[in-house]
Order: C-alpha cells, then structure tokens, then sequence
C-alpha cells in the first residue's frame, strides 16, 4: 500500500490526474497548486467553469465544530481559506466569487497522499458532468477512466464503503452556516 501511495504522489507531482477512492465516493484530482492539471479535471469531466472543485486537506483549524459524523465539505470564503492553505492554490480552482470548498478526509489512504504531497489535493466526483456520481469503482464510466493519468486500483483495503458524497455546509463571511446538502 505504501508504494502505491508513493506513485500516486509522484504523479501529481509529475501534474497528472489521478483516480482514487476518497472517504466518500471515487474521485478524480491533481495537485491543487498546478492551474493546467487543474484545467485537464475541467476538461476531463466536461464540466462547466462555473461548478468549482473542493480540496482535501489534511487539517481544518478554523472549521466550527461538524454538524454531522458524516464526512462533510465546507464551502468558505477566500478570507477563511486563503490564510488556512499554507500553499498556494491554482487561480482556476476557486469559484468565481472567491469560495472554494475543503473537506478533512478521515481516510489513512487520502492522509498519507495529502501529507507526503505537501499540498491539498484537488477532489472531485469521478463522473462525466451531468452523470451520476458512481457508488463503486465498477459504476466509474470507463470513458472517465481512460482520460486520467493515474488510476488507483480499487484494493479493499483503500475503499471507505461510503456510497454517497459529502454533507456540504457554506461558512457565511458572517459566521453563519447554511446547510446546500444534508
């Protein structure tokens, strides 16, 4: 396993995409400093500029306390995350106002990626925009698959048994949440 997670990072740090499975659903991602790794997910998933991405990150020391035992995505503002993320992110990933959503993976295998790349990892749903998001590796349309650098295979022992995706809740500049997906 631990050679696998060293090849996974040495592909991002190549700037290639790579498949994996996350602490919700499989995902697709790149190093979330490198904007033309970040266009390719765009391209990839087909998906409109307007529907940004999140990023795993290996800790959240602002986040109010979660609301749920789910694994859930917070959507902040630039004053919220650009002082937490000690590195740089590509100016194509955040929303066009400014927003940009971060989860804390509870998941040894996103972990160890995340901390030896040094930087979050950008995370997305691993399905062609407007398809449904696939409930197993079996269900990634093969189409996606052949599109990413780097595929992760689907070993037991890195799969979360989530099926669904994150709870998502928006951090208001005021401080106030708003919960977009229970």
């Amino acid at each position: 396993m631990e050679h696998l997670i060293t090849q996974t990072v040495e592909a991002l740090c190549l700037g290639k995409t790579i498949l994996y499975p996350t602490d919700t659903i499989w995902g697709i991602g790149c190093d979330a400093r490198n904007a033309e790794a970040v266009e390719r997910l765009y391209s990839i998933k087909e998906r409109d500029h307007s529907k940004s991405m999140l990023v795993l990150v290996d800790r959240l020391p602002i986040i109010p306390n979660n609301l749920s035992s789910r694994p859930t995505t917070f959507i902040l503002p630039r004053e919220m995350w650009g002082p937490m993320l000690d590195s740089s992110i590509a100016p194509n990933l955040p929303a066009d106002n400014g927003t940009l959503g971060i989860r804390c993976p509870q998941h040894h295998f996103c972990q160890e990626v995340i901390r030896l790349l040094g930087a979050p990892l950008v995370s997305t749903s691993a399905n062609l925009s407007g398809h449904p998001s696939p409930t197993s590796y079996n269900d990634i349309d093969k189409t996606l698959i052949e599109r990413i650098d780097f595929c992760v295979p689907p070993f037991p022992e890195f799969l979360s048994g989530e099926t669904q995706g994150s709870q998502i809740i928006k951090i208001n500049p005021d401080g106030s949440q708003t919960i977009l997906r229970p």
